[in-house]
């Protein structure tokens, strides 16, 4: 499905005034005869901004995802609504290396904890008896 709005050169919030300039000045007519017949009439173009949103959304969805078509829909009108696949970092992938993180030091500290409270023991152990000596000295 094409973008009218993008192929229009408008945005969605654009008048009606706006569009019906932008359907005119349209040299290309399949495209204008598609967008006189979606945004010419009210009832259809709410029901075409609504179905627009939605594959806006899904075309972010691919895109976050790393979708993209195949090389045959690259430059269609099938490929409007797809974005470049965004190659940062997923939230999911994002928190599992917080938690790997979390566990690491968990674990690091539970391997050092169990020697050093000993030797803190015995320490606290010499120091209380040492002082302990010297008080009935």
């Amino acid at each position: 499905m094409r973008d009218l709005y993008k192929r229009l050169g408008i945005t969605p919030q654009a008048s009606d005034s706006d569009i019906t300039a932008a359907i005119e000045a349209c040299e290309h007519t399949a495209l204008k005869a598609d967008a006189s017949t979606v945004l010419s009439v009210k009832s259809r173009r709410e029901e075409y901004d609504a179905l627009h949103a939605t594959l806006r959304d899904i075309g972010l969805l691919r895109a976050r995802l790393g979708l993209t078509h195949g090389r045959y829909w690259q430059d269609s009108v099938a490929n409007d609504f797809s974005l470049p696949p965004d190659n940062t970092c997923s939230r999911h992938d994002e928190l599992i290396g917080r938690v790997t993180h979390a566990v690491t030091l968990h674990n690091r500290w539970q391997r050092w904890r169990g020697p050093w409270s000993m030797v803190g023991l015995l320490a606290l152990g010499i120091t209380l008896g040492v002082a302990l000596c010297h008080w009935w000295l």
